[in-house]
């Protein structure tokens, strides 16, 4: 079969008369405003992400002119070089599929490995009635030595993007650089978006992507709406020192999450004697907890992982209460606090849920719990406002086309599952992708062409275009939507009293827990495996389930076969005694 060239199809109207192509005079092109086929604003994980995955493909790279715009300074990022022990305190947990990606467009290998842990094992139990499931990278089979995902700085992950950036001169990376203005550009062939940057160039952009975080200014210029709220919660994050494992424990690879009443709080691994915090909860307390003596909150985190819930939610009223009178508790009031309760509840020095620093054999139970926290890192404690937003569409029509949304700037998502970067790293890949099968087709990411000898503006059919941009949004928006909804009720579910509802999801829990197909397949389908072209990442749970169904139609038929001899016995004994009667 020939392969058709990846070249544009131009036909001269000095060839071929065609009506529909628009007449315009070489002065309408304005000379101050330049052309660019692709621009990403935003230079986070996402917008650097986009940036490699297209300069990767030399086709790509050498067809189209790719322009980077960041507000921020990113030669500190590229320079940035933090003490061994002492870390960043936004991570995430990068899962396989996402790491493959980075694999895939050659920038893994600029990523600090030593700076990383792989997460082998995670403990998820309820703050009230303590049921438990336990995920295990052991049970997904030859990628079980990946684990399940890997706790990564983002400042790493930039950093990474960045040098592999280096390779690609072809893409320019504009830093220090904010994006002015934008305004629709009415020109021969349709209406382009046009940046005004606060350096007085003008940009005139085929595409225009947004990876610009919730408030993206490419979303309010495309006009494209979006719906969530606020959960009225928010996040507290830290990088803590702890004690280190014992030896008879292994390796610190555990990740743990306790739901409480007023939220998750989460305990991810990033090396043998540190971890980082996530701990959702509500502003007041959260406020309380941070505006404090730092030794107060490490207290309070040991706490919220070992002590019931009555007792969590007194230490919650006294923190607030003090906070709000101006008075807030000092360190040794809280450990004072603490110790007292844990008495109360029976709980000995020696036991995994004390709060004492024992020393020795560990007891049974240790490894269910997350080491002690010692202290937290200097500077490292902030908080942010936690929102669910999901736009109506991932590309800009009408006044607003040739945009596209990638990442936050499309959607937010609460972190209890730590998927919110994995989404946009999904979004990026698959926009790659699509851009790319545009261009080798001759799409429009395209360039316009001026025909001099009729003074006509040419252009080809589209991958700036909405039809050509359009299986972006059919692979993403309905798979970004199905996790953030899971996640969303997961949160709602786990922030109710009730005991109805405190039964019902532990009673599932626990159920849940003894179904390891299902547990794989959860695994699975968070990426916590490498995808495989034309599998399922429910393979594995179809199996289990193709299983149980075959279990249960030998059941039926089993069943129907006592039923139908019960029956053939019945009628027989009814014809004997017939003919002995006769």
């Amino acid at each position: 079969m020939t392969r058709l060239s990846s070249a544009r199809r131009i036909v001269c109207c000095a060839r071929r008369n065609i009506p529909t192509v628009l007449r315009c005079n070489a002065s309408t092109v304005s000379h101050d405003v330049e052309e660019k086929d692709v621009v990403i604003v935003g230079g986070g994980p996402a917008g650097l992400a986009l940036a490699v995955a297209l300069g990767s493909q030399s086709f790509v790279r050498k067809s189209l002119n790719i322009t980077l715009v960041e507000a921020g300074d990113l030669e500190k990022i590229r320079s940035w070089n933090a003490p061994p022990g002492q870390f960043s305190n936004r991570v995430v947990s990068l899962t396989t599929a996402s790491q493959q990606l980075f694999k895939d467009i050659g920038a893994w290998e600029h990523v600090d490995i030593k700076r990383t842990t792989a997460v082998q094992d995670i403990q998820v139990w309820d703050g009230i009635s303590d049921a438990r499931i336990e995920f295990s990278a052991s049970s997904l089979g030859e990628s079980a030595h990946l684990g399940m995902s890997r706790i990564v700085e983002n400042l790493n992950i930039q950093r990474g993007l960045l040098r592999r950036l280096q390779s690609f001169p072809e893409i320019e990376l504009l830093d220090k650089t904010r994006v002015g203005s934008i305004s629709p550009d009415s020109s021969p062939v349709g209406s382009w978006p046009v940046l005004h940057l606060d350096n007085g160039r003008k940009i005139r952009a085929r595409l225009l992507i947004g990876c610009d975080g919730r408030n993206s200014p490419i979303r309010s210029y495309a006009q494209i709406g979006s719906f969530g709220w606020s959960y009225d919660t928010t996040a507290i994050v830290a990088t803590m020192d702890h004690l280190e494992k014992s030896p008879l424990h292994g390796p610190n690879d555990t990740a743990y999450q306790r739901f409480l009443s007023t939220g998750p709080i989460a305990f991810l691994p990033l090396s043998s004697v540190a971890s980082s915090l996530v701990w959702s909860t509500r502003p007041d307390l959260a406020a309380a907890l941070t505006k404090n003596d730092p030794a107060v909150l490490a207290s309070m985190i040991n706490a919220a992982f070992h002590l019931p819930a009555v007792s969590m939610d007194y230490l919650h009223s006294l923190l607030r209460e003090a906070h709000s009178s101006g008075a807030p508790l000092t360190h040794a009031q809280i450990v004072e606090e603490i110790s007292w309760r844990e008495k109360s509840h029976g709980i000995e020095s020696r036991s995994p849920l004390s709060s004492a620093q024992s020393t020795g054999v560990p007891v049974d139970g240790a490894e269910l719990i997350p080491p002690l926290v010692t202290s937290l890192q200097p500077g490292t404690i902030a908080c942010f406002p936690l929102i669910f937003n999901h736009t109506e569409s991932y590309l800009g029509e009408g006044k607003g086309a040739r945009t596209a949304l990638v990442g936050d700037a499309a959607h937010a998502v609460h972190p209890l599952a730590g998927q919110g970067l994995n989404l946009g790293l999904g979004d990026v890949e698959c926009l790659a992708r699509v851009l790319s099968n545009a261009v080798r087709v001759g799409g429009d990411i395209g360039k316009s062409f001026v025909c001099f000898v009729c003074r006509l503006y040419l252009t080809t059919s589209g991958a700036g275009s909405y039809t050509s941009l359009k299986p972006y949004p059919q692979e993403r928006y309905f798979a970004n939507h199905k996790l953030m909804s899971a996640m969303d009720k997961l949160h709602k579910l786990y922030t109710t009293k009730a005991s109805p509802v405190v039964w019902a999801r532990s009673v599932g829990v626990e159920v849940l827990n003894e179904l390891d197909s299902v547990k794989t397949a959860i695994m699975l389908s968070a990426g916590a495996a490498p995808k495989k072209e034309g599998t399922n990442v429910w393979a594995s749970v179809g199996s289990a389930a193709k299983g149980m169904a075959g279990v249960v139609q030998i059941t039926k038929l089993i069943g129907q076969s006592l039923v139908d001899g019960a029956q053939a016995l019945s009628r027989n004994a009814l014809g004997g005694a017939t003919g002995k009667s006769k």
